[in-house]
């Protein structure tokens, strides 16, 4: 197996060593529709106040609202689109804290910002090194509904040795 490098990976733009603590970065923005939270809640949360109207009206939404797990894919296809596509990006080992701290609602705009808050070279893997990050995404009110934190692996442009 060839090793990734600079030299024969020349779609990569970010590698690990490029990552700075502090960093914040706007991803972009999306904007379910009804169709699409129907669509993704008849497959994947098949409630009833993510499945019609009438269901999200009788419920403490007060009407139609996305499942948690959609705007989390959104969030991820936000990131993987205006970010991850660019970087040497390895994957994630996990989550240590999500929250969905506002509904939300068809046509709501939703912009997605990261924020990078700590690195570190993996012990076990010299060519990988880590990086622990806060994602945020408001709605068109700028009202928070999204507060995920997790780590992401990045290949390193230069191994440790």
């Amino acid at each position: 197996m060839t090793a990734t490098t600079p030299e024969n990976s020349p779609h990569i733009k970010i590698w690990w060593e490029d990552l700075e603590i502090g960093q914040t970065r706007d991803l972009g923005s999306i904007s379910p529709t009804k169709e699409e939270i129907i669509a993704f809640a008849s497959q994947f949360d098949p409630q009833p106040f993510h499945l019609s109207e009438e269901g999200g009206r009788a419920s403490v939404f007060g009407a139609l609202s996305s499942s948690g797990w959609h705007t989390c894919a959104m969030a991820m296809r936000l990131m993987v689109t205006n970010f991850l596509h660019e970087t040497s990006s390895l994957g994630s080992p996990g989550l240590e804290s999500l929250k969905w701290t506002k509904p939300v609602y068809p046509g709501d705009v939703l912009r997605l910002q990261h924020t990078i808050t700590e690195k570190r070279p993996m012990s076990k893997r010299p060519d990988v090194g880590l990086v622990r990050t806060i994602w945020e995404m408001f709605n068109q009110q700028g009202e928070k509904v999204l507060h995920m934190e997790g780590y992401g692996m990045f290949r390193r442009r230069e191994p440790a040795q």
